[in-house]
């Protein structure tokens, strides 16, 4: 559980008067009495009971009582703590690898105590290793124990007494009426949170630990609906924000216009249906908040240039923000061949730039002389400011943290007037996400590639037939083919033994002294990184050696194949990605993807993915049901888990009642409405609304 936005955003002297145990209660996030109670077990402890020595059963935790018959200090093979527990029927060894001289005066002869642990099948018998100790005239629990996530340095009875406190204090009432709840068989709040804390010995523990219990199904029902609530309202909200109309024109000429004869390709028809789409929200008088997604290649940056061109066309400014340098300057250079010769001013931005260009751009932005900006996330800077900014436009947003894609979408933003806002994807959106998380968003689909794309054929070797693989590709080169070698890392990594590129690029070098061959990696230089792709661009190179800053925003129609060593390393979404760097001319194309053995079972579900299926939606899928949706929704760099108890995949069925039961609320009973998001979000809304 992280801290919510708006506690983080504290000063740094707040916490200055803070105990050490509070300020790692922050650290987890627990600030309020709800957030304590809502800081639910990882597993439970059974010491509700005592088991007989002699019914233990090894590969099983247990709790034993009994007597210390002796105790000791041994050195063979290591220093260790020894000791024996016996009761009627039998004796236990206990066993220490590391201690305390306490330990050792606790386990004093005759004294009667209780240990709990894990119970092993050791040499000399069965044994606990680090078993927990206690007194043993102290009363049996008549709950299972928790046992939450912590930190170091807070112990399991400190968060323990905490959140007891928090049960005993805070309000539990209900937050969803009774109506409500016996529609969809739920379970009172109270009584839910209160099992999961403190179950009775009688639960399943396995229906706790796989969260099937019907405790359970109520905690994840109100997580979800707190989801659907804040998406509502965050959409509400933009929808009570007020926007710069801008309409397609009807002037003879217009710049989108122009702009669509100008192109040297026709659009599909699935790019035509998403700009129509675009365009009346355009003419809309409140922001657009519209997400396209389109598979690698299925050409989103040409409808984010007809978007573009008709909010230029209504006297406002656009500015397009793209993860990666690379990234930006292919959509700065594609925008421009097209914009520029219709009379559009397009300014780049990036933090490579020297910094008079910087001061440059950024001055021409503010004064209105620049029509579209494309840059980097240097855009977001506070000192970046626009005359009159009516669209923004983030490409591949979920690689951007949320504060980059808020700080960005507040760009514009005076009083109730807001910029139209574009998200563009190559990452295809599964529908158990659609329905949760980007549940506000309306959401366009490019879902038909442009013609002469042709499907990119995928091959699984293993590394033992590199060499194999290397004569293969050097022969195509000698053919006036094209090809990528994409490594995972850039300089040699004893924790991750790796082929890196610097080293493949010298190898190739020697072996292959023929072929004109680049390498391109994240360290060099923004200037030598253009130089070398221009160059492949061009032709004048014929095999490049790259890491995975060529994930997106390559386009080299001539290449047409890629291998991508150690492949078993990379995610499922960076694979697809990376495969769709090649398939973008008319030459059969081919990615070998070369593992090297052995496979963890994750890795070979990757590559078996990758092997059956060049559809993004169904690699989105198997990668979602395998990372779950943090990749999708760029939160991994905020710190937040926007779902901390619900599953979007196994538990879509209570993420869909959730959906109609907030409609409900919304209009029926908005005081439960209000209740239910106190309880359950707290300043994390700003993170969905992005």
């Amino acid at each position: 559980m992280a801290p919510s936005s708006a506690a983080s955003r504290k000063p740094r002297a707040a916490e200055a008067g803070m105990s050490a145990i509070e300020r790692k209660f922050h650290a987890l996030g627990l600030r309020e009495q709800q957030d304590f109670i809502l800081h639910l077990p990882l597993r439970y402890e059974d010491e509700t009971r005592v088991t007989p020595i002699a019914r233990l059963r090894p590969g099983f935790p247990a709790q034993v009582e009994g007597d210390i018959l002796r105790s000791e200090i041994l050195y063979r093979p290591r220093r260790q703590l020894t000791a024996i527990i016996a009761d009627d029927t039998g004796e236990l060894q206990l066993r220490w690898l590391n201690f305390y001289g306490s330990q050792h005066k606790q386990l004093t002869a005759g004294r009667r105590l209780r240990a709990r642990g894990e119970v092993r099948g050791g040499l000399w018998g069965r044994e606990m290793v680090h078993p927990r100790m206690s007194n043993a005239d102290t009363p049996l629990p008549l709950a299972l124990t928790p046992v939450y996530p912590s930190t170091e340095g807070l112990p399991q009875p400190t968060l323990r007494k905490a959140i007891d406190v928090a049960l005993r204090q805070s309000d539990l009432s209900d937050t969803l009426p009774d109506g409500l709840r016996e529609r969809y068989d739920l379970q009172a709040f109270e009584p839910s949170i209160r099992l999961l804390h403190a179950p009775p010995p009688g639960v399943a523990e396995a229906d706790l630990i796989e969260r099937a219990h019907p405790a359970w199904r109520r905690i994840k029902f109100d997580e979800l609906l707190a989801q659907q609530l804040s998406l509502a309202a965050a959409r509400a909200g933009r929808r009570s924000k007020q926007a710069q109309p801008m309409p397609a024109s009807s002037q003879p000429g217009n710049l989108a216009q122009r702009l669509r004869a100008a192109l040297p390709f026709d659009l599909t028809q699935a790019q035509q249906r998403v700009c129509d789409e675009i365009s009346e929200d355009l003419g809309r008088a409140y922001p657009m908040h519209r997400l396209l997604q389109g598979d690698v290649g299925s050409g989103k940056t040409v409808v984010a240039a007809m978007a573009a061109a008709q909010v230029i066309d209504n006297g406002a400014q656009v500015a397009l923000m793209a993860p990666t340098e690379i990234l930006a300057e292919q959509h700065y250079r594609k925008l421009s061949a097209w914009l520029e010769p219709l009379g559009v001013k397009i300014a780049w931005l990036s933090g490579s730039l020297p910094a008079k260009a910087r001061r440059e751009a950024t001055a021409a932005a503010a004064e209105g002389a620049v029509h579209l900006m494309v840059g980097t996330q240097a855009l977001v800077q506070d000192h970046v400011v626009f005359h009159n900014l009516g669209l923004s436009i983030v490409d591949e947003q979920h690689r951007f943290g949320v504060g980059q894609r808020l700080a960005l979408s507040r760009k514009g933003e005076e009083g109730r007037l807001a910029p139209h806002q574009l998200h563009m994807s190559a990452t295809p959106i599964p529908r158990t996400l659609a329905m949760t998380f980007f549940a506000d968003l309306d959401v366009s689909v490019i879902d038909e590639l442009p013609p002469g794309r042709t499907p990119v054929l995928t091959k699984l070797v293993a590394d033992a037939r590199r060499e194999e693989v290397l004569g293969h590709i050097a022969q195509a080169a000698r053919q006036g083919q094209q090809a990528y070698w994409v490594c995972p890392l850039v300089e040699e990594s004893e924790a991750l033994q790796l082929q890196t590129a610097v080293d493949t690029y010298e190898a190739m070098r020697g072996d292959l002294p023929d072929l004109r061959i680049g390498l391109v990696h994240g360290r060099l230089a923004q200037a030598e990184k253009a130089e070398v792709m221009r160059a492949f661009r061009d032709g004048e190179i014929d095999l490049l050696v790259a890491t995975t800053v060529i994930e997106v925003g390559v386009d080299v129609p001539n290449a047409s194949l890629m291998v991508i060593e150690h492949a078993e390393r990379f995610g499922l979404a960076q694979l697809h990605q990376l495969r769709g760097r090649v398939g973008r001319g008319t030459a059969e194309s081919v990615c070998v993807l070369l593992y090297q053995h052995p496979l963890s079972q994750v890795a070979r579900e990757r590559l078996r993915a990758m092997f059956e299926t060049n559809d993004g939606f169904e690699i989105a899928r198997r990668d979602l049901a395998q990372r779950g949706p943090g990749e999708f929704l760029g939160t991994r760099q905020s710190g937040l888990a926007l779902l901390r108890f619900a599953d979007i995949e196994l538990d879509a069925a209570i993420a869909e009642q959730a959906r109609e039961a907030a409609a409900w609320l919304r209009q029926h009973d908005p005081q439960a409405v209000a209740a239910h998001l106190a309880r359950w979000m707290r300043g994390r809304e700003d993170f969905l609304r992005t």
